[in-house]
């Protein structure tokens, strides 16, 4: 580089990648290029091609230092991808992790399989809304319903309902709670839930701690709202229908006793993400003269 010259977007990317890589940041070059594009504007593909404004270094050295300083890449740009969606985040919500995808696939195939002209979906602890929305817009002849407890939650997910066109219900509402919708007790087919599930810990990657700690850690098994959520998930099924959750890669054991020890479900089936671990178990509500079975025995807590 000619000592008169511009350094180009480029150079300053690749700057920003060293910066964030002292600074711990487990993704430096890819953060680096993301915050870019959101700087000037354009698809992360497209940095290379456009043409800084005159604002450009101010602007990228800010978002750069807010990003070492270890602030979620997403609430820098106030946006998190979901599948196809594209969600708004920030302070006060719960930012979605791309392993959830794979719980959004299995809702949308169980919705697709029951033979109603409008299934009746519900998403405890919605958030973002990334799970109701995903089965909404996928799904458009379903009834989704979406539960938070967080009213910054709530807004979050109206806007994001708002912004994608989808038909969601938000409520009020805690997924703890045994009266929680009790009108439909009975009634809903697929009940699909992200909960929280983390062991009560000080040892996470520092962005984890600027989600909201209720929307994280659930005491310290990691489940204590998977505790309460399975007798009211279980109330809310009709016969025959699907129950996923999301949980921590040390509890499927734990998760699949607590759904065994429930009469009313049967099938109880862990998941695996896409690094092989078990991240989430599925369950369905008997239907009449139906016996319980568990293709998987969940391990022995004895020693």
């Amino acid at each position: 580089m000619r000592p008169s010259s511009r350094p180009s977007p480029r150079e300053r990317i690749a700057e920003a990648a060293r910066t964030l890589a002292e600074a711990g940041v487990p993704t430096p070059g890819v953060d680096a290029r993301l915050l870019a594009a959101h700087v000037l504007g354009v698809a992360p593909l497209e940095v290379g091609f456009a043409q800084p404004a005159g604002d450009f270094e101010a602007r990228y050295a800010e978002v750069v230092r807010r990003r070492a300083a270890r602030e979620p890449l997403q609430h820098i740009t106030g946006s998190a991808p979901f599948g196809l969606l594209d969600l708004a985040v920030g302070p006060g919500v719960f930012i979605p992790r791309p392993e959830t995808e794979l719980l959004a696939e299995w809702a949308v195939r169980e919705v697709g399989g029951v033979d109603k002209l409008q299934p009746l979906v519900v998403d405890l602890g919605t958030g973002t809304g990334a799970l109701a929305l995903t089965v909404a817009t996928r799904c458009p002849h379903a009834r989704v319903i979406a539960v938070e407890k967080s009213p910054a939650a709530r807004e979050y997910a109206r806007r994001n309902a708002e912004a994608v066109g989808a038909r969601v219900e938000i409520v009020a509402g805690d997924m703890t709670d045994p009266q929680l919708l009790s009108e439909l007790r009975g009634r809903v087919d697929v009940v699909v839930t992200n909960p929280p599930y983390v062991p009560e810990t000080g040892e996470l990657d520092p962005e984890v701690y600027r989600d909201p700690h209720e929307a994280v850690f659930s005491g310290a098994d990691g489940m204590r709202e998977i505790r309460g959520l399975i007798p009211v998930a279980s109330g809310l099924l009709a016969p025959g229908g699907a129950l996923g959750i999301e949980h921590d890669d040390t509890t499927s054991g734990a998760v699949r006793s607590l759904l065994l020890a429930d009469a009313s479900l049967t099938a109880v089936t862990p998941l695996e993400d896409l690094a092989g671990r078990q991240r989430f178990v599925t369950a369905s509500k008997v239907t009449a003269n139906q016996p319980t079975e568990d293709p998987w025995p969940a391990p022995s807590t004895t020693a």
